[in-house]
Order: structure tokens, then sequence, then C-alpha cells
């Protein structure tokens, strides 16, 4: 049996009763070229309709999508009675794989060419990158001692949802040492960021979502290695002050291309209206040093000295100016206001708030010692609280709230959004 459940496919089978699947047809040239080929059935006979399918009254659904099939041109209902008796043809009855080709092992041109060569294969976020040469690859594989043949992990397309929502559509492409550390090049990351990378590379998680959702990914790096390397955790931490804020999450979504599969618009990458976060990723490194409280990496279970970054997804982040809870006043409640935004946000990733290190310091000196007090506050455990069209959320369920601070201390202005930090990794263990 097939559905389109939500927004991702899912295609299944019983060995001897006739099935059809039903797909939307934004989704054909992933079914066709990918998922029908994976799973070694190339003609498996398809129904598409038009999408969206939800949101629509009867007589809109009766109208809009049993009518015609927008592929075939076929009324549905028809369609799917032909698909279900006629017998197969012979070209319906082959199966098999396709092998797929990373390609040569090198290319050799001008700079010029070369550029042309990695944008016309989508190599690239469509920005020039630095070419990775022999040398300047040798180069970064200095910054740590792993080998560069090791593997380091395997990553494919997701849908960025969690459980089991999280369907395997694509299949898991493996990388190397190397593999990481051409796209590194290609970025514009330096050696000295090269285990960052690694740690990142390692967890297998995409930065690009092929959810039409368009989601957005993020990092938060805390530890030794933030001044190791450079990253701006001051003034204009979120923005692209800094060559390690910069080009770490480019990175990692050049792996995601190259190394993933990711991001190929109609295939691999169906964001409806898309995200513009996703050109370098959410990347905080935390202002441990001006913070009233524990890092965050120490709340999540690491030591004050470990390197660590987590890999965060979601909606993305914005000023909290933009919510109408945000009202300066001569004296401020920071707290309250907090707790009416977050409180505010969708249940899906939860509420992350992003503060500067004034804000932090006026909620602590409003009574809040640690994070868990305020995370508390914020979000006590309540029975009924916002979900699903009459779903119950089960008492004493608690919406992941969290809490990072950053940038400088200038004035007092913060920033908030859905984002949910999914793995927490060493990144000592890639020097």
């Amino acid at each position: 049996m097939a559905a389109v459940v939500g927004h991702c496919i899912n295609i299944e089978s019983k060995l001897g009763v006739p099935t059809v699947p039903l797909i939307i047809s934004e989704f054909y040239e992933q079914v066709k070229t990918h998922h029908t080929i994976q799973k070694g059935m190339p003609g498996l006979r398809v129904t598409y309709l038009v999408s969206p399918v939800w949101g629509k009254k009867a007589e809109q659904i009766r109208k809009d999508i049993v009518s015609k099939s927008p592929v075939s041109g076929k009324m549905v209902m028809q369609e799917i009675v032909e698909n279900l008796t006629k017998p197969l043809t012979a070209e319906e009855k082959k199966t098999g794989t396709i092998e797929q080709s990373s390609g040569p092992a090198t290319f050799t041109d001008t700079p010029d060419n070369l550029q042309r060569i990695f944008l016309e294969n989508r190599m690239t976020d469509y920005m020039p990158i630095i070419l990775p040469t022999e040398e300047k690859v040798a180069e970064m594989l200095k910054g740590t001692s792993h080998d560069p043949d090791e593997v380091v992990g395997k990553m494919a397309a997701h849908t960025a949802m969690p459980g089991e929502n999280n369907v395997e559509v694509f299949e898991h492409w493996s990388y190397t040492v190397k593999t990481v550390a051409i796209n590194a090049v290609m970025a514009g990351a330096k050696p000295e960021y090269l285990p960052v990378i690694l740690a990142i590379a390692s967890t297998g998680k995409e930065a690009i979502s092929v959810s039409d959702n368009s989601f957005t990914e993020g990092l938060i790096i805390n530890g030794p290695i933030r001044d190791e390397i450079g990253l701006n955790y001051g003034i204009g931490a979120l923005g692209p002050f800094s060559q390690a804020n910069s080009t770490i999450g480019r990175a990692w979504n050049l792996l995601s291309i190259n190394a993933g599969n990711c991001g190929r618009v109609g295939t691999t990458y169906m964001g409806v209206i898309g995200n513009p976060m996703n050109w370098n990723d959410v990347i905080i490194a935390e202002n441990e040093e001006d913070s009233p409280w524990q890092p965050f990496h120490v709340r999540r279970g690491f030591k004050p000295s470990d390197s660590v970054v987590t890999l965060c997804e979601g909606w993305g982040i914005l000023s909290a100016k933009n919510s109408k809870y945000s009202v300066w006043e001569r004296e401020m409640n920071f707290s309250g206001t907090l707790k009416k935004i977050v409180n505010d946000q969708d249940m899906l990733f939860g509420a992350m708030a992003v503060l500067s290190p004034p804000v932090a310091n006026y909620i602590k000196e409003e009574g809040f010692e640690t994070v868990e007090e305020l995370e508390k506050f914020l979000a006590p455990p309540m029975e009924g609280r916002s979900g699903p069209p009459k779903a119950k959320i089960p008492f004493g369920f608690r919406p992941q709230i969290n809490i990072v601070v950053t940038g400088g201390s200038n004035n007092n202005y913060w920033s908030y959004g859905g984002m949910a930090p999914r793995q927490s990794v060493l990144i000592d263990n890639w020097r």
C-alpha cells in the first residue's frame, strides 16, 4: 500500500496483493527517478493526485483531487481501477536498481572552468567555492589526526521530523574524513575548524531537509574550541562576522549536498517556500563567560572543559521584537515576556530563546538562579495544551524549552524561535 502521509512518501506492498500508490504530483520526479528504482521496481504503477490534499472542503476534493490526474490526464478512479486490473507489461515487470556513480576522482581544467563544473553539477550552494586542490585538501587534513580514508558516517535526505515520521526515502551515502575535508575546503574553512565539521559529519544529520515544511538546521558550539578557532559570541554573534561562524555551517551544507544527496530541488528538496537560514544554518557559539548560568553543553551532561557541538532543527530564529508580547516598558519583566512568547510557539520543535547577556542577567535578578528554574516557570506541566485538533496532551507534558546565551552586552535584545536540539557530539574526539 502507498499513501502520502503529511509530506512524506511511504511505499509498501504485500506480495500477491494488487496495490496502487497514491502520490501527489509534486513528488513525480522523486518517485520515478529515485524511490521506485531504489526499491527495485522501476515500472511501478502510480496514480498521481493534485496537491495539496489537506485543508480542502469535500466539494473541493471531488472537484480538484479525484477528477483528472495531473500526470496521466485520466480520471483518477478510472486510472486506479486500470492500474489494479490490467496485466503488467514487459516493461513494468522489469526489476533491478541503478548503481550510483561518484564520478571521476579528480578534475583538471582552468580555475574558471572548474568553478563552472562544480556549479553545473550542483556541487555548490550556487556561490563561488574555494577549489579543493590536492594541496589544499592535504593542508585541511592537518586539522585532524584521523586517517583520510576513515569512514566518518553516512547521510541521506530526511524529513527532519522527530520519531517515526522521519521517513527514509533516499538511500544513505557514506563518506570519509577526506570527503569531509574536501567540502570544508570548498566552504572556505581553516584546518583548525575541521574537528568541528567532522564531529557534525559523524552524526549523519543532514543540513538540508527534504521536507516541504522548509525547515532549517542549527549548531550550538560550546567549550574551549570557541576561542581556539575564533568563533564570534559577542556583538553580531548570529551573523556572518567571523570566518569560523560563516564557513562551518556552509561546510555542513556542502557535505549534505555532495555526500548526502540533499538539496536537489524537485527530488531531495521540496521546501514549498524555502528558508533563508538554509544559506548558512543557525550558528550559535554560546557566550559562556557573560552568561549567569551553566553553559548549554554542561546542562546536557558534558564537562565545562569539553568542546561540544549540538545539532538542532526547526523553523528558525528571529528577533523577539517580532512578537506582540515584546513591548518596551520603563521597567521590563523579561521572564514574564519570555513566558508569553514561548508558550505561544508551535509544539513540534518547542521553543528556543537566544538571550543576550544583559537579558539573561536581568532574568536571573528576577529570581531565577538556574536555567532549570526558568524552564519550569516558562512551561509548567499542563494538561490539554495546544496540539493537533481534538488531541489531548498527556498530563505532566512539558513542551521543550531551551535557553542559550550569546551576543554582546550593548543593549537588551534577544531572539527566539522553534528549534529543537537533537544530538550533542564531543568535538575533541575528532582532533
